[in-house]
């Protein structure tokens, strides 16, 4: 089992909103290589919404979605080499 403890980068989307949010999580993944682990700060309502589903539609593995005491969100993907 693979240990997915590490993040290889961190983008924080908190003050940006739609379509802005995936515009900006995209660009930090272009920086990452296949299988590197981006983590992403993002608030609640469409940006937990659609950034996800965005992730998964471009063939990226989102491994952990997780709420903040701030009611922030901390998304965790694994950059896939499909985009």
């Amino acid at each position: 089992m693979s240990d997915f403890t590490k993040n290889d980068a961190a983008v924080d989307i908190t003050t940006v909103v739609c379509p802005i949010t995936f515009v900006k999580t995209k660009a930090a993944l272009e920086e990452l290589d296949d299988g590197q682990i981006l983590e992403i700060r993002l608030n609640d309502g469409e940006p937990i919404q659609n950034v996800p589903r965005s992730l998964k539609d471009e063939g990226h593995k989102v491994i952990s979605v997780n709420k903040t005491d701030d009611g922030a969100y901390l998304l965790r993907v694994i950059k896939s080499g499909l985009e």
